[in-house]
């Protein structure tokens, strides 16, 4: 770093990428200053410099020796990080003192803790501990250390299991008879990663419960016909709360999309069926994705909207960690419920190849996307003819 670089920042003040500290004495208060900016996008600390912008004096002295500046800096980093980081430092000599650059990149094993098992992340130029639980499940759900699929259900047990529906499912599945398989159902729905300890999770639930939204409503979808262009709260034409297992709330959502569109000849003649006028292939593709990839940490439903002009699909949660419109345009994914899309291909007409948006886009090229990640919606809209 250049010394005008470095005068330029430092008269700018602090901020959410630059932190200013007169001297380190204390590695725990070190150790958290590195941990917020390994969760928070990475920045530079600057020892040295007081918070009015002044310099502190720092001499070579303080930089080296057993209890130095540099030796203290590699001890934080390495054993008060939890996981242990690498920074960098740069020692600037500035007129009235030395100045120590440390620069911290943004962490790529999140989140990170100190000793004392804190989780700090930046706030404005100022830091501030993670204290509640959701911000939490979204930190490790971004990390990939936790899914919302595989949270358990409360309440539902395998006592909960649709019988008849798994003994069909397992027996297409697997060859076999439920009963041939030899293992109680508890272990098999454990082995299956739909249970544990006799209880089922989001995902086991929602496969295959006789009633998952009795102990889970807010994972349903909420679908409302409405006349014109606008939300109207009284004047609708067709609202239904679309229930069940996914595989019937895909078969109700589908059902319903269609029957508020128009039917449009095709070319078999006047006397032929007429068809949706959004192809049933975009639907499929696109709902199936909805109930697969929503963010299950959110007790919200997915929503469809049909328009005079539109239709729309919300669903709870913006794309995943980096994730963008343009990777899913070119077939990129990131699998948010592994245990759902891995039983999806089986139940649903999805793939599971991260290019089900794309098939949805050739069948019927009028849909848009939008992730909106301050209102925490991923939303697709297929403008009608």
């Amino acid at each position: 770093m250049e010394t005008s670089e470095l005068l330029e920042i430092i008269g700018r003040g602090e901020d959410g990428k630059h932190q200013f500290k007169a001297n380190i004495s204390n590695g725990g208060s070190l150790a958290a200053e590195i941990v917020a900016f390994s969760n928070s996008g990475g920045g530079q600390i600057f020892i040295g410099v007081n918070d009015d912008g002044t310099r502190s004096g720092l001499t070579a002295e303080n930089l080296t020796g057993k209890h130095g500046l540099n030796q203290l800096i590699s001890s934080v980093a390495s054993d008060q990080v939890k996981p242990a980081v690498n920074v960098s430092t740069e020692n600037i000599k500035l007129l009235d003192g030395l100045v120590v650059v440390v620069s911290v990149q943004d962490g790529i094993s999140k989140p990170y803790f100190d000793n004392a098992g804190v989780i700090w992340v930046k706030s404005g130029a100022d830091k501030r501990k993670v204290t509640s639980r959701e911000e939490m499940q979204r930190m490790f759900q971004k990390a990939g250390l936790v899914h919302g699929d595989e949270i358990a259900a409360n309440g539902v047990t395998t006592a909960d299991i649709d019988l008849d529906y798994f003994r069909r499912f397992y027996q297409a599945e697997y060859g076999e008879e439920l009963a041939q398989s030899g293992i109680p159902l508890p272990q098999l729905l454990e082995n299956m990663n739909l249970a544990s300890e006799g209880v089922l999770n989001i995902a086991g639930s929602l496969l295959f419960s006789r009633t998952p939204n009795v102990r889970l409503p807010a994972f349903i979808v909420k679908a409302v016909a409405f006349p014109g262009t606008t939300i109207e709260e009284s004047n609708y034409l067709d609202s239904k709360d679309l229930t069940g297992k996914i595989a019937d709330i895909f078969q109700k959502t589908i059902n319903f999309i269609i029957s508020n569109l128009r039917s449009v000849q095709g070319e078999g003649g006047f006397n032929t069926l007429g068809e949706a006028e959004i192809p049933r292939e975009a639907l499929e593709e696109l709902v199936a994705n909805a109930l697969i990839h929503r963010d299950y940490f959110i007790s919200a439903p997915i929503r469809v909207f049909v328009f005079q002009d539109r239709v729309e699909i919300i669903s709870p949660g913006h794309l995943p960690n980096n994730l963008t419109i343009q990777n899913v345009l070119k077939g990129n994914s990131n699998i948010r419920n592994p245990i759902l899309a891995s039983f999806a291909t089986r139940i649903l007409p999805y793939r599971g190849l991260g290019s089900g948006i794309r098939r949805a886009i050739k069948a019927y090229p009028q849909i848009s996307l939008v992730d909106d990640r301050e209102g925490n919606l991923f939303i697709v809209t297929l403008s009608r003819r």
